[in-house]
Order: C-alpha cells, then structure tokens, then sequence
C-alpha cells in the first residue's frame, strides 16, 4: 500500500501497490502493520458496508464523541463517491478545514480517517457501494454530525445534493 498525505495532517489517501499478471491483479487492501508503521490507527473491529441508489446522495459529515471516537478506512467498491473530511479537533492549525477526494471502485484509492474528524460522502453515480473499516464499534448515543453545507467550513460538493436523510439536514451549524 501506498500513503499519501492530505493538506490536513492526520488523513491519508491509501492507494494499492497492485501485482498484475495476466489473470488482473492482486493487492493489499489492508495491513495493520503498514497503517501502523506509517502512524495510522491500525485496529479494526468493524466492517460497515454502505449502498446508494441515487447519484447525489449525500451522507454526512459525521462523527462519534469521546470516548467512542472512531478511525475509519473507507473504499468506494462500486460506483464513484467524493469522500470528505472536516478537521474538528479545536487545537489543531487545521480547525474547520476539509479535504475532499474521489474515491471508486475504479481508482481502488482509500481514504483514511482518523479520530477527530468529522466524514462524509456525496455519490457520483448510481448504485454506490462503500465499505468502511472502523476502529470502535458504533455507539449510538455518541454519535455526532454538522450539516454538508455548513458556511463555516464551505465544502464545495462536486453535484447538488438531492438526497440527505432528515437527521443530516437538522444537524446544528459547527462552531469557530
């Protein structure tokens, strides 16, 4: 696997070192002792599988307070998504900033997404499937959210969104 930085510290662009013969290729999509030696949360106890009928869907941006904070791995296995993440640790340089990149079953690229940051996802195509490695399991009272078009932050989503589940339409504005 190959780690890329992002302008914020902390996420990374997780692209395969794939081995191609004649058959396709074989690649690592996950070792706990490369995420390690390259400073990335390494434990893994959850597998979430996510699908999207609609171009356009929007999930986001999400997050789980502390103590039940959560790194992830995501992968766009079918389909196309631009994969999100808010930097919301308050004593970091990169408060409010965000990185965002296209992830596809295409492209095979990962994003990494550690503690502290807020995530989320807008489909570029129909019938989009994503699967996250998760650190912590889900604890539903410590789950957390801004809203996708929060001005304070000021993602620019590749497409207007056209399907936002109601509880990521009412989550509260981030703070500076």
């Amino acid at each position: 696997m190959h780690f890329v930085e992002t302008p914020i510290a902390g996420p990374k662009v997780v692209e395969l070192d794939m081995k191609s013969d004649s058959r396709g290729f074989f690649a690592r999509g996950f070792c706990a002792k490369e995420m390690a030696e390259n400073g990335l949360d390494s434990q893994v106890v959850q597998a979430n599988l996510s699908f999207n009928k609609e171009r356009g869907t929007l999930r986001g941006m999400h997050y789980q307070r502390a103590p039940h904070q959560e790194s992830k791995l995501v992968r766009c296995i079918h389909g196309s998504i631009f994969d999100v993440v808010v930097d919301l640790r308050r004593d970091s340089p990169t408060y409010l900033k965000w990185f965002g990149t296209t992830l596809s079953a295409e492209n095979r690229r990962a994003l990494f997404v550690p503690k502290g940051f807020g995530h989320g996802y807008q489909t570029l195509e129909d019938n989009t499937e994503v699967l996250y490695l998760v650190s912590e399991y889900y604890e539903p009272g410590a789950g957390g959210g801004a809203r996708y078009d929060d001005p304070l932050v000021g993602i620019e989503w590749p497409l207007p969104a056209t399907n936002v589940s109601e509880q990521d339409l009412n989550w509260a504005s981030l703070e500076a």
